[in-house]
């Protein structure tokens, strides 16, 4: 196929945004009245990636499984101080492994990493694996990143085996749909005060992506941030701690402030505990990169989900971010480039994650506001 050359890449930038490509994702909205965005594009945009969802009807839980096509590869950014991972260590750049087969994003906290084995069994079952060595046997490598939606309801109920291997039979490369969802269904936001009466609110899981020619980048995020969710272009706090007048948002940055510098402010307590709050952020594109390229374009991406979450990577964080490619085309443009347009989409999705979320008992959405 053709390549892109610089110069074509910045044409096509320059139509785009004079053509408002995706007007969701690449240019300031109104959030007045929060209604559910129009769609803004998929992940599943980006050719070889199949995704599906399992969302549980007894609490808000469930689990959501990315399916690759052919050889992908990944990278991984842990920034977040407690992330829940199953083999993650293989994306390291050290590790001899370059093809992973899917990722399981989860409710449930470290216990929800039970439902990899689902996608495992589902792989097996269609002969899809590392090749052992062995006769008729396949070894899926599947990665798994959970978040901490225990509060919700009854958090006995964990996604399981069977979960994941419900979410593999139904995932397609159709658009994927949003909100309280699969891994977004007990998502939540600005929790980092709540021990002090600031309430924290609903968020969700979200996809969007952008086309360039023929480059695809998209991106999956799940909003289950310790801080708040801003909307980059203005700045403004879009979902998280809120007022306990319920008049406001709190804003966690000045709040943090104002109850630092108060007498008794040793006495002050935060909600930070460990994996109690994990952002989960997957992007993909088409374009061939190896792991060790893809693990920076996972650092790169990071910085785009810090342009919406304040604060990010608290030391009760497990934010974790997955960069894929499903290694389809060849491109001039590098690491940087992609990087870069994978951090503006991310940000810009994870605002999406709770623009389309839903309230849930004790849990106000933005939609729902009334200031």
């Amino acid at each position: 196929m053709a390549t892109v050359t610089r110069r074509q890449f910045n044409q096509a930038m320059m139509a785009a945004i004079g053509a408002g490509l995706h007007p969701d994702v690449l240019g300031a909205r109104s959030y007045e009245g929060m209604q559910q965005p129009a769609s803004a594009g998929s992940i599943t945009d980006v050719p070889g990636i199949k995704a599906g969802h399992f969302t549980d009807t007894r609490r808000p839980t469930g689990c959501t499984a990315l399916l690759f096509e052919g050889k992908a590869t990944a990278g991984v950014d842990y920034d977040g101080s407690a992330p829940g991972s199953h083999l993650g260590v293989m994306l390291q750049p050290v590790s001899p492994v370059d093809t992973i087969h899917g990722i399981l994003l989860s409710g449930g906290g470290p216990l929800g990493l039970a439902a990899v084995t689902g996608v495992d069994r589902y792989l097996e079952e269609h002969t899809i694996g590392l090749d052992w060595g062995i006769p008729n046997v396949r070894i899926p490598i599947v990665i798994g990143a959970v978040i901490d939606d225990l509060s919700l309801g009854d958090g006995r109920i964990r996604p399981d085996a069977d979960a994941g291997y419900k979410a593999c039979k139904v995932a397609s490369s159709t658009q994927l749909e949003e909100g309280n969802v699969g891994a977004g269904s007990g998502a939540t936001v600005g929790k980092m005060l709540k021990n002090e009466g600031y309430k924290g609110m609903k968020a969700g899981l979200a996809t969007a992506s952008l086309r360039l020619g023929e480059i695809i980048i998209g991106a999956l995020v799940v909003a289950n941030a310790a801080g708040d969710i801003l909307d980059r272009h203005t700045g403004k706090i879009v979902a998280g701690a809120l007022r306990p007048d319920g008049k406001g948002f709190a804003n966690l940055s000045e709040t943090l402030k104002k109850l630092a510098s108060r007498a008794d402010s040793a006495s002050f307590k935060l909600s930070d505990e460990p994996f109690h709050s994990t952002t989960l952020v997957v992007v993909a594109t088409n374009v061939s990169f190896t792991k060790t390229e893809l693990t920076k374009i996972a650092m790169m991406t990071s910085t785009g989900a810090a342009r919406a979450i304040n604060p990010y990577h608290t030391t009760g964080d497990g934010d974790s971010t997955f960069a894929v490619s499903t290694n389809r085309i060849h491109s001039e443009l590098g690491i940087s480039v992609i990087g870069a347009l994978a951090a503006d989409l991310v940000s810009e999705t994870l605002v999406r994650a709770v623009t389309c979320s839903k309230s849930a008992e004790g849990w106000l959405a933005s939609r729902d506001l009334q200031f």
